[in-house]
C-alpha cells in the first residue's frame, strides 16, 4: 500500500478521529468528561485483552519463534533510555534527574500506541505476529530500571528503589498483561473462545472512548509547552523516530514480518504514560512531572499516532 494511502487510513481511523475529538472538546471548552471509573475501567479492559490476545498466539507459537524477537526487544529496552539519557544531556543539557526520568519513559512503551500500530499494519495487509503483546510486555519494566540506575547511580536520592521497582513489578499494566497471557496462554484458543466476544469484537469501540478520553488529556497536558521549551518539543518528535527505525531495524534482523517490525518499531518509538510515571514518581519524586508527561502525553503520543505509524510502516515495507 502507497504511503499516502496508509497515512490517510491512519489519519482517518475512527481511532484517531476520537482522540481528535477529544482534543477538539478541549479546545472549544466544552463540558464533555469521561468519568474516571470509566477511563479505569478500559484501562484495565484493554490491557487485559491484550494480555489474552498474546497468551493465545503464545499457545500456538513454538519457542523458537518467540526467543529472537523477545531477544531483540529486550536488548532496546535497555539501549534506548541510554540514547534518550545522552542526547537530553549532552544536547538538551537537561539536569541528570530529569534526564534519566525522561529516558524511563521513551525507553518504555505506550500500550495504547501499539494498539493503534497492529490497527494500521492489519489495514496496510501486513498484519504482525500474534505473540507481539508478549513484546509489550518485555519492553515495559528494562527501560524504567535503567533511567532509576543513572539517577541512583550518583548521589542521594529522595525517592526508594526498592519502592520503585515494586511498583513497576505490581502496577496493573504488568499484572494485567503478563496474568492475562498466562490465562491465555494456558486456556488456548480453545478455552478462550466463550469470552472472545467481550475481548475480541467490543476490542475496538472500547478503544475509540479511551481515545476520545486520551485527545482530552494530551490536549490539557500542551497547555504545558511553555515550561517544557523548545528543545523537549523537538526531542519529543525526533526521538521517537530514531528510536522506531532503530526498532523497525531489529524487528527486521529478528525474523518479523514487515506488520511485525513496523510495530516493533512504533512500540519503541512509543513513550510511557502509565507504568513509568508511577515508577518515576516513587522513585524520583523531584523528577518535574511537566518534562515528562508533557513530553510523552502531549508530543509524542499524538505524534506518533497520526505520522509515526505510517512512517514506521513504510520503513518496514521499505526494508522487507
Amino acid at each position: 500500500m502507497p504511503m499516502i494511502e496508509i497515512l490517510l487510513a491512519s489519519l482517518l481511523s475512527p481511532v484517531v478521529l476520537a482522540f481528535v475529538l477529544g482534543a477538539l472538546a478541549v479546545a472549544i471548552k466544552s463540558d464533555l468528561e469521561i468519568p474516571e471509573p470509566l477511563y479505569q475501567a478500559l484501562s484495565i479492559y484493554l490491557l487485559l485483552a491484550i494480555g489474552l490476545k498474546g497468551g493465545v498466539a503464545l499457545s500456538k507459537t513454538p519457542l523458537v519463534e518467540v526467543a529472537g524477537p523477545v531477544l531483540g526487544t529486550f536488548a532496546l529496552g535497555v539501549l534506548t533510555p541510554l540514547i534518550a539519557y545522552n542526547v537530553l544531556r549532552r544536547l538538551g543539557r537537561i539536569d541528570r534527574t530529569n534526564a534519566a526520568a525522561l529516558a524511563a519513559h521513551y525507553g518504555s512503551v505506550s500500550a495504547v500506541t501499539f494498539i493503534a500500530a497492529q490497527s494500521v499494519a492489519a489495514y496496510a495487509g501486513t498484519p504482525s505476529e500474534g505473540f507481539m503483546p508478549a513484546l509489550v510486555a518485555v519492553l515495559e519494566v528494562p527501560a524504567i530500571i535503567v533511567g532509576l540506575m543513572i539517577a541512583y547511580a550518583r548521589g542521594e536520592r529522595a525517592g526508594s528503589w526498592k519502592e520503585a521497582l515494586r511498583e513497576v513489578a505490581t502496577g496493573r499494566s504488568i499484572v494485567l498483561l503478563v496474568g492475562g497471557m498466562a490465562i491465555g496462554w494456558i486456556a488456548g484458543e480453545q478455552g478462550t473462545a466463550k469470552v472472545a466476544p467481550f475481548f475480541v469484537s467490543g476490542f475496538q469501540g472500547a478503544l475509540v472512548l479511551f481515545l476520545l478520553d486520551m485527545g482530552m488529556t494530551a490536549a490539557r497536558r500542551l497547555r504545558d509547552l511553555r515550561a517544557v521549551g523548545p528543545f523537549l518539543v523537538a526531542f519529543g518528535i525526533l526521538m521517537p523516530i530514531v528510536h522506531g527505525a532503530l526498532g523497525v531495524f531489529v524487528g527486521h534482523e529478528v525474523g518479523l514480518s514487515v506488520g511485525g517490525a513496523a510495530v516493533l518499531g512504533a512500540m519503541v518509538s512509543s513513550a510511557s504514560y502509565i507504568a513509568a510515571p508511577a515508577a518515576i514518581r516513587v522513585g524520583l519524586p523531584e523528577a518535574n512531572p511537566a518534562y515528562y508527561l508533557t513530553a510523552s502525553l502531549g508530543i509524542t503520543f499524538p505524534f506518533n499516532l497520526t505520522l509515526g505509524i505510517p512512517i514506521y510502516l513504510a520503513m518496514a515495507q521499505w526494508l522487507g
